[in-house]
Protein backbone atom coordinates (compact mmCIF):
# COMPACT_ATOMS: atom_id res chain seq x y z
CA UNK A 1 0.00 0.00 0.00
CA UNK A 2 0.98 3.82 -0.26
CA UNK A 3 -0.20 6.22 1.83
CA UNK A 4 -2.14 9.22 -0.18
CA UNK A 5 -0.45 11.60 1.83
CA UNK A 6 3.11 10.51 0.64
CA UNK A 7 2.13 10.77 -2.55
CA UNK A 8 0.63 14.28 -2.09
CA UNK A 9 4.03 15.69 -0.22
CA UNK A 10 5.52 15.86 -3.45
CA UNK A 11 2.86 17.79 -5.90
CA UNK A 12 3.71 21.10 -6.01
CA UNK A 13 -0.04 21.66 -6.64
CA UNK A 14 -2.00 22.91 -3.66
CA UNK A 15 -3.66 19.23 -2.16
CA UNK A 16 -6.24 19.08 0.25
CA UNK A 17 -7.17 15.54 1.13
CA UNK A 18 -10.31 14.14 3.93
CA UNK A 19 -10.30 10.57 4.61
CA UNK A 20 -13.68 10.05 4.39
CA UNK A 21 -16.87 8.60 3.31
CA UNK A 22 -18.47 10.10 0.63
CA UNK A 23 -22.26 9.13 0.91
CA UNK A 24 -24.22 11.29 -1.23
CA UNK A 25 -23.53 13.72 -4.60
CA UNK A 26 -25.50 16.13 -5.49
CA UNK A 27 -25.26 17.23 -8.48
CA UNK A 28 -27.82 19.87 -8.97
CA UNK A 29 -26.09 21.35 -5.94
CA UNK A 30 -22.67 20.39 -7.19
CA UNK A 31 -21.61 19.35 -3.65
CA UNK A 32 -20.64 15.60 -2.23
CA UNK A 33 -21.66 14.70 1.65
CA UNK A 34 -19.12 13.39 2.91
CA UNK A 35 -18.68 11.34 6.47
CA UNK A 36 -16.17 10.49 9.37
CA UNK A 37 -16.72 6.72 9.67
CA UNK A 38 -13.83 6.09 11.90
CA UNK A 39 -13.53 4.96 15.69
CA UNK A 40 -12.27 8.22 16.70
CA UNK A 41 -14.88 10.74 16.74
CA UNK A 42 -14.69 14.49 16.72
CA UNK A 43 -17.40 17.59 16.94
CA UNK A 44 -17.66 17.24 13.26
CA UNK A 45 -18.81 13.99 11.44
CA UNK A 46 -20.19 14.89 8.53
CA UNK A 47 -20.30 18.26 6.13
CA UNK A 48 -20.00 18.50 2.01
CA UNK A 49 -17.08 19.91 -0.23
CA UNK A 50 -18.35 21.80 -3.31
CA UNK A 51 -16.57 20.76 -6.87
CA UNK A 52 -17.19 22.38 -10.13
CA UNK A 53 -14.98 19.32 -11.61
CA UNK A 54 -15.39 15.97 -10.00
CA UNK A 55 -13.96 12.62 -11.09
CA UNK A 56 -15.96 9.48 -9.41
CA UNK A 57 -13.50 6.60 -8.97
CA UNK A 58 -15.30 4.43 -5.86
CA UNK A 59 -15.07 1.54 -7.57
CA UNK A 60 -17.78 -1.23 -6.93
CA UNK A 61 -19.40 -3.52 -4.79
CA UNK A 62 -19.03 -7.63 -4.61
CA UNK A 63 -22.23 -8.89 -6.46
CA UNK A 64 -23.69 -11.57 -4.69
CA UNK A 65 -26.35 -12.22 -6.85
CA UNK A 66 -29.03 -12.73 -4.60
CA UNK A 67 -27.53 -15.82 -3.54
CA UNK A 68 -28.99 -16.39 -0.17
CA UNK A 69 -25.82 -16.42 2.85
CA UNK A 70 -23.16 -15.25 0.15
CA UNK A 71 -23.00 -12.06 2.57
CA UNK A 72 -23.18 -13.17 5.63
CA UNK A 73 -20.96 -16.31 5.56
CA UNK A 74 -17.99 -15.51 2.55
CA UNK A 75 -14.76 -13.34 2.53
CA UNK A 76 -14.19 -10.89 -0.35
CA UNK A 77 -11.58 -9.81 -1.89
CA UNK A 78 -12.02 -6.16 -2.15
CA UNK A 79 -10.65 -4.06 0.63
CA UNK A 80 -7.68 -4.68 2.91
CA UNK A 81 -9.62 -5.49 5.99
CA UNK A 82 -11.06 -8.03 3.52
CA UNK A 83 -7.52 -9.66 3.24
CA UNK A 84 -6.50 -9.39 6.98
CA UNK A 85 -10.37 -11.27 7.46
CA UNK A 86 -9.39 -14.04 5.24
CA UNK A 87 -6.02 -14.36 7.26
CA UNK A 88 -7.68 -14.88 10.56
CA UNK A 89 -10.14 -17.29 9.54
CA UNK A 90 -7.40 -19.10 7.54
CA UNK A 91 -5.63 -19.54 10.53
CA UNK A 92 -9.09 -20.37 13.08
CA UNK A 93 -10.20 -23.25 10.42
CA UNK A 94 -6.40 -24.18 11.15
CA UNK A 95 -6.40 -24.58 15.07
CA UNK A 96 -9.98 -25.59 15.25
CA UNK A 97 -9.53 -28.27 12.92
CA UNK A 98 -6.20 -29.78 15.76
CA UNK A 99 -8.30 -29.21 18.49
CA UNK A 100 -8.25 -32.48 20.74
CA UNK A 101 -10.77 -35.28 19.70
CA UNK A 102 -11.66 -33.09 16.67
CA UNK A 103 -13.98 -35.71 14.30
CA UNK A 104 -12.12 -36.60 11.20
CA UNK A 105 -15.58 -35.34 9.07
CA UNK A 106 -15.25 -32.20 10.89
CA UNK A 107 -11.79 -31.64 10.67
CA UNK A 108 -11.92 -32.09 6.72
CA UNK A 109 -14.84 -29.05 6.79
CA UNK A 110 -12.51 -26.69 8.53
CA UNK A 111 -9.50 -27.70 6.24
CA UNK A 112 -11.63 -27.52 2.89
CA UNK A 113 -10.54 -23.66 1.31
CA UNK A 114 -13.69 -22.79 -1.36
CA UNK A 115 -12.81 -20.12 -3.85
CA UNK A 116 -15.72 -18.84 -5.89
CA UNK A 117 -14.84 -17.35 -8.67
CA UNK A 118 -12.49 -18.61 -12.16
CA UNK A 119 -10.91 -15.16 -13.22
CA UNK A 120 -7.35 -14.34 -12.69
CA UNK A 121 -8.25 -13.15 -9.03
CA UNK A 122 -9.99 -16.48 -7.77
CA UNK A 123 -6.98 -18.18 -9.30
CA UNK A 124 -4.34 -16.39 -8.21
CA UNK A 125 -5.58 -16.78 -4.63
CA UNK A 126 -6.42 -20.39 -5.30
CA UNK A 127 -2.60 -20.68 -6.29
CA UNK A 128 -1.35 -18.55 -3.26
CA UNK A 129 -3.23 -20.29 -0.85
CA UNK A 130 -1.61 -23.51 -1.89
CA UNK A 131 1.49 -22.53 -1.19
CA UNK A 132 0.74 -21.18 1.77
CA UNK A 133 0.10 -24.52 2.30
CA UNK A 134 2.87 -26.33 0.73
CA UNK A 135 5.35 -23.72 1.73
CA UNK A 136 4.80 -22.74 5.52
CA UNK A 137 1.14 -24.96 6.96
CA UNK A 138 1.90 -28.34 6.82
CA UNK A 139 5.94 -27.49 8.45
CA UNK A 140 3.95 -25.79 11.25
CA UNK A 141 1.04 -27.92 11.55
CA UNK A 142 2.50 -31.05 10.19
CA UNK A 143 -1.03 -32.70 11.57
CA UNK A 144 -3.48 -30.84 8.47
CA UNK A 145 -1.28 -32.76 6.13
CA UNK A 146 -3.39 -35.35 5.07
CA UNK A 147 -7.00 -32.69 4.75
CA UNK A 148 -6.01 -29.83 3.80
CA UNK A 149 -7.68 -28.82 0.12
CA UNK A 150 -8.46 -25.99 -1.79
CA UNK A 151 -11.23 -26.06 -4.65
CA UNK A 152 -11.95 -23.81 -7.38
CA UNK A 153 -15.52 -23.42 -8.14
CA UNK A 154 -16.72 -21.56 -11.70
CA UNK A 155 -20.14 -21.26 -13.25
CA UNK A 156 -18.33 -21.10 -16.83
CA UNK A 157 -16.69 -24.08 -18.56
CA UNK A 158 -13.18 -23.01 -18.34
CA UNK A 159 -11.43 -20.99 -15.87
CA UNK A 160 -9.70 -17.90 -17.28
CA UNK A 161 -12.29 -17.13 -19.84
CA UNK A 162 -10.54 -13.71 -21.73
CA UNK A 163 -6.85 -16.13 -21.82
CA UNK A 164 -6.41 -18.37 -24.55
CA UNK A 165 -6.97 -22.14 -24.42
CA UNK A 166 -3.22 -23.05 -24.63
CA UNK A 167 -3.15 -21.33 -20.86
CA UNK A 168 -6.29 -22.34 -19.85
CA UNK A 169 -5.56 -26.11 -20.68
CA UNK A 170 -1.96 -25.24 -18.83
CA UNK A 171 -3.76 -23.73 -15.79
CA UNK A 172 -6.38 -26.36 -15.25
CA UNK A 173 -3.01 -29.00 -15.88
CA UNK A 174 -0.79 -27.10 -13.33
CA UNK A 175 -3.43 -27.06 -10.70
CA UNK A 176 -3.86 -31.01 -10.50
CA UNK A 177 -0.48 -31.18 -10.24
CA UNK A 178 -0.73 -29.20 -7.15
CA UNK A 179 -3.79 -31.16 -6.10
CA UNK A 180 -6.38 -28.18 -6.30
CA UNK A 181 -9.93 -28.98 -7.46
CA UNK A 182 -11.42 -27.17 -10.70
CA UNK A 183 -15.08 -27.26 -9.98
CA UNK A 184 -16.03 -25.71 -13.32
CA UNK A 185 -20.10 -25.63 -14.98
CA UNK A 186 -20.88 -25.21 -10.89
CA UNK A 187 -23.07 -22.58 -10.06
CA UNK A 188 -23.88 -22.04 -6.52
CA UNK A 189 -27.33 -21.75 -5.46
CA UNK A 190 -27.61 -21.47 -0.70
CA UNK A 191 -24.57 -20.89 1.61
CA UNK A 192 -24.80 -21.58 5.00
CA UNK A 193 -22.27 -21.67 7.84
CA UNK A 194 -20.66 -24.81 6.89
CA UNK A 195 -21.89 -25.68 3.53
CA UNK A 196 -22.47 -24.70 0.00
CA UNK A 197 -25.75 -25.81 -1.94
CA UNK A 198 -24.56 -25.94 -5.70
CA UNK A 199 -26.11 -27.16 -9.14
CA UNK A 200 -23.57 -29.09 -11.55
CA UNK A 201 -24.19 -29.41 -15.17
CA UNK A 202 -23.26 -32.63 -16.79
CA UNK A 203 -21.42 -33.09 -19.76
CA UNK A 204 -25.33 -34.26 -21.15
CA UNK A 205 -26.52 -31.15 -20.40
CA UNK A 206 -28.45 -32.56 -17.14
CA UNK A 207 -28.03 -30.68 -13.75
CA UNK A 208 -27.24 -32.28 -10.57
CA UNK A 209 -27.26 -30.95 -7.19
CA UNK A 210 -24.56 -31.05 -4.75
CA UNK A 211 -23.43 -30.08 -0.92
CA UNK A 212 -19.78 -28.90 -0.18
CA UNK A 213 -19.01 -28.78 3.27
CA UNK A 214 -16.55 -26.09 3.79
CA UNK A 215 -14.16 -24.03 6.39
CA UNK A 216 -13.41 -20.97 4.03
CA UNK A 217 -15.14 -19.63 1.54
CA UNK A 218 -14.10 -16.36 -0.56
CA UNK A 219 -15.79 -14.92 -3.23
CA UNK A 220 -14.08 -13.49 -6.11
CA UNK A 221 -16.53 -13.10 -8.73
CA UNK A 222 -18.91 -10.06 -9.86
CA UNK A 223 -19.49 -6.21 -9.42
CA UNK A 224 -22.11 -4.53 -8.29
CA UNK A 225 -23.00 -0.74 -8.01
CA UNK A 226 -21.98 1.95 -4.46
CA UNK A 227 -25.18 2.93 -3.32
CA UNK A 228 -23.45 6.87 -3.92
CA UNK A 229 -23.37 5.40 -7.58
CA UNK A 230 -26.47 4.35 -8.01
CA UNK A 231 -27.91 7.72 -5.70
CA UNK A 232 -26.03 9.53 -8.73
CA UNK A 233 -27.44 7.60 -11.57
CA UNK A 234 -31.54 8.51 -10.08
CA UNK A 235 -30.44 11.77 -10.46
CA UNK A 236 -29.32 11.93 -14.13
CA UNK A 237 -32.15 10.67 -16.96
CA UNK A 238 -29.74 10.27 -18.98
CA UNK A 239 -28.41 7.34 -16.93
CA UNK A 240 -31.71 5.54 -16.15
CA UNK A 241 -31.51 2.99 -18.54
CA UNK A 242 -28.32 1.81 -17.00
CA UNK A 243 -27.94 -0.94 -14.76
CA UNK A 244 -24.25 -2.12 -14.81
CA UNK A 245 -22.88 1.82 -13.95
CA UNK A 246 -22.31 5.46 -15.17
CA UNK A 247 -22.07 5.24 -18.89
CA UNK A 248 -19.91 7.92 -20.46
CA UNK A 249 -18.59 9.26 -23.62
CA UNK A 250 -15.32 9.25 -25.44
CA UNK A 251 -13.72 11.66 -22.76
CA UNK A 252 -14.99 9.45 -19.85
CA UNK A 253 -17.63 12.55 -19.20
CA UNK A 254 -20.57 11.07 -17.70
CA UNK A 255 -23.45 11.07 -20.08
CA UNK A 256 -26.09 13.51 -19.31
CA UNK A 257 -23.57 15.91 -17.23
CA UNK A 258 -21.21 18.53 -18.28
CA UNK A 259 -18.66 18.27 -15.08
CA UNK A 260 -18.67 15.18 -13.85
CA UNK A 261 -16.15 12.05 -15.63
CA UNK A 262 -16.08 8.47 -14.44
CA UNK A 263 -13.22 5.89 -14.11
CA UNK A 264 -12.90 2.51 -13.00
CA UNK A 265 -15.06 -0.45 -12.36
CA UNK A 266 -17.83 2.36 -11.93
CA UNK A 267 -18.18 3.67 -15.42
CA UNK A 268 -19.52 1.43 -18.08
CA UNK A 269 -16.91 2.44 -20.93
CA UNK A 270 -17.18 -0.43 -23.33
CA UNK A 271 -13.67 -2.06 -21.62
CA UNK A 272 -13.63 -4.98 -19.43
CA UNK A 273 -13.10 -3.82 -15.62
CA UNK A 274 -10.02 -4.03 -14.56
CA UNK A 275 -6.62 -2.61 -13.00
CA UNK A 276 -5.17 -2.04 -16.63
CA UNK A 277 -8.09 -0.16 -17.81
CA UNK A 278 -8.82 2.01 -14.59
CA UNK A 279 -4.93 2.91 -14.87
CA UNK A 280 -5.09 3.69 -18.07
CA UNK A 281 -8.18 5.86 -17.53
CA UNK A 282 -6.37 7.60 -15.25
CA UNK A 283 -3.44 8.86 -16.88
CA UNK A 284 -6.12 10.31 -19.58
CA UNK A 285 -7.71 12.19 -17.50
CA UNK A 286 -4.73 13.59 -15.93
CA UNK A 287 -3.62 14.92 -19.18
CA UNK A 288 -7.06 16.01 -20.10
CA UNK A 289 -7.11 18.22 -17.20
CA UNK A 290 -3.52 19.72 -17.51
CA UNK A 291 -4.38 20.52 -20.79
CA UNK A 292 -7.90 22.14 -19.63
CA UNK A 293 -5.28 24.03 -17.03
CA UNK A 294 -2.69 25.60 -19.69
CA UNK A 295 -5.57 26.30 -21.82
CA UNK A 296 -6.48 28.74 -19.17
CA UNK A 297 -3.10 29.70 -18.41
CA UNK A 298 -2.45 30.44 -22.12
CA UNK A 299 -6.17 32.22 -22.27
CA UNK A 300 -5.00 34.44 -19.89
CA UNK A 301 -1.83 35.42 -21.29
CA UNK A 302 -3.27 35.96 -24.84
CA UNK A 303 -5.96 38.40 -23.25
CA UNK A 304 -2.96 40.07 -21.86
CA UNK A 305 -0.95 40.82 -24.88
CA UNK A 306 -4.17 42.11 -26.46
CA UNK A 307 -3.94 44.74 -24.26
CA UNK A 308 -0.46 45.52 -24.26
CA UNK A 309 -0.25 45.62 -28.26
CA UNK A 310 -3.62 48.21 -28.35
CA UNK A 311 -1.07 50.36 -26.30
CA UNK A 312 2.29 49.50 -27.17
CA UNK A 313 4.72 51.22 -29.82
CA UNK A 314 5.20 50.34 -33.20
CA UNK A 315 8.54 48.74 -32.75
CA UNK A 316 7.09 47.28 -29.29
CA UNK A 317 3.58 46.15 -31.30
CA UNK A 318 5.59 43.38 -33.74
CA UNK A 319 7.26 41.66 -30.74
CA UNK A 320 3.77 41.20 -29.11
CA UNK A 321 2.15 40.33 -31.97
CA UNK A 322 4.65 37.39 -32.80
CA UNK A 323 4.26 36.25 -29.16
CA UNK A 324 0.72 36.62 -29.78
CA UNK A 325 0.86 34.02 -32.68
CA UNK A 326 3.09 31.76 -30.89
CA UNK A 327 0.80 31.44 -28.04
CA UNK A 328 -2.16 31.12 -30.42
CA UNK A 329 -0.32 27.49 -31.80
CA UNK A 330 0.35 26.54 -28.59
CA UNK A 331 -3.27 26.66 -27.75
CA UNK A 332 -4.35 24.93 -30.94
CA UNK A 333 -1.78 22.29 -29.69
CA UNK A 334 -3.00 21.75 -26.20
CA UNK A 335 -6.80 22.04 -27.33
CA UNK A 336 -5.69 19.01 -29.85
CA UNK A 337 -6.33 15.90 -27.41
CA UNK A 338 -7.93 12.94 -28.43
CA UNK A 339 -10.41 10.72 -26.82
CA UNK A 340 -9.72 8.45 -24.71
CA UNK A 341 -8.34 5.03 -26.38
CA UNK A 342 -7.34 1.64 -24.58
CA UNK A 343 -4.26 0.03 -25.38
CA UNK A 344 -4.22 -3.80 -24.27
CA UNK A 345 -0.76 -4.36 -22.82
CA UNK A 346 -2.22 -8.36 -22.57
CA UNK A 347 -3.12 -10.15 -19.45
CA UNK A 348 -1.34 -12.01 -16.73
CA UNK A 349 -2.35 -14.46 -13.85
CA UNK A 350 0.02 -16.27 -10.92
CA UNK A 351 -1.01 -20.27 -10.84
CA UNK A 352 1.28 -21.18 -7.84
CA UNK A 353 4.09 -23.04 -7.31
CA UNK A 354 6.52 -20.16 -8.89
CA UNK A 355 4.46 -20.42 -12.08
CA UNK A 356 2.16 -17.65 -13.95
CA UNK A 357 0.36 -17.47 -17.25
CA UNK A 358 0.20 -14.48 -19.96
CA UNK A 359 -1.23 -13.33 -22.78
CA UNK A 360 1.01 -10.39 -24.19
CA UNK A 361 0.26 -7.69 -26.89
CA UNK A 362 2.89 -6.99 -28.41
CA UNK A 363 3.47 -4.84 -31.72
CA UNK A 364 -0.13 -6.51 -33.05
CA UNK A 365 0.30 -9.20 -32.08
CA UNK A 366 -0.11 -12.00 -28.80
CA UNK A 367 2.25 -14.04 -27.43
CA UNK A 368 0.51 -16.78 -24.76
CA UNK A 369 3.42 -18.07 -22.47
CA UNK A 370 3.33 -19.97 -18.84
CA UNK A 371 5.86 -21.46 -16.26
CA UNK A 372 8.58 -20.23 -14.06
CA UNK A 373 9.91 -17.77 -16.27
CA UNK A 374 6.57 -16.22 -16.83
CA UNK A 375 6.10 -16.07 -13.04
CA UNK A 376 10.06 -13.82 -13.13
CA UNK A 377 8.21 -11.28 -15.30
CA UNK A 378 4.59 -11.49 -13.09
CA UNK A 379 6.66 -10.23 -10.59
CA UNK A 380 8.75 -7.63 -12.51
CA UNK A 381 5.43 -6.34 -13.68
CA UNK A 382 4.10 -6.56 -10.18
CA UNK A 383 6.81 -3.92 -9.06
CA UNK A 384 6.51 -1.79 -11.94
CA UNK A 385 2.82 -1.74 -11.02
CA UNK A 386 4.04 0.04 -7.35
CA UNK A 387 3.52 3.99 -6.69
CA UNK A 388 7.03 4.78 -5.54
CA UNK A 389 10.86 3.13 -5.09
CA UNK A 390 10.21 2.69 -1.36
CA UNK A 391 7.18 0.65 -2.43
CA UNK A 392 8.93 -1.07 -5.01
CA UNK A 393 11.79 -1.72 -2.14
CA UNK A 394 9.57 -2.85 0.72
CA UNK A 395 7.56 -4.93 -1.93
CA UNK A 396 11.02 -6.95 -2.46
CA UNK A 397 11.89 -7.51 0.73
CA UNK A 398 8.96 -9.01 1.78
CA UNK A 399 9.51 -11.45 -0.85
CA UNK A 400 12.54 -12.11 0.17
CA UNK A 401 12.00 -12.60 4.13
CA UNK A 402 8.75 -15.00 3.16
CA UNK A 403 11.48 -17.13 1.01
CA UNK A 404 13.78 -17.49 3.68
CA UNK A 405 11.94 -17.30 6.72
CA UNK A 406 8.34 -18.11 5.67
CA UNK A 407 4.92 -16.32 6.08
CA UNK A 408 4.09 -15.40 9.26
CA UNK A 409 1.34 -18.22 10.52
CA UNK A 410 0.18 -16.08 14.01
CA UNK A 411 -3.52 -15.61 14.22
CA UNK A 412 -3.49 -12.00 14.14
Amino acid sequence: MEPIRNILRHKKATVKYYEADATKIDYERKVVAISDDSEIKGDMTSTEVPFDMLVVGVGAENATFGIPGVKEHACFLKEVGDAQKIRKRIMDCVETASFKDQSDEERKRLLHMVVVGGGPTGVEFAGELQDFFEQDLKKWVPEITDNFHVTLVEALPNVLPSFSKHLIDYTESAFKEESITIRTKTMVKNVTDKTIEAEFTKPDGSKEKETLPYGLLVWATGNALRPVVRDLMGQIPAQKDSRRGLTVNEYLVVNGTENIWAVGDCAIANYAPTAQVASQEGAFLARLFNSLAKTDTIKQELDQLSVAQSTASAEDRNSILNSIHDLQKQLRRTKNIGPFAYSHQGSLSYIGHDKAVADISWFGSNFATGGTMTYFFWKSAYLSMCFSTRNRLLVCVDWVKSKMFGRDVSRE
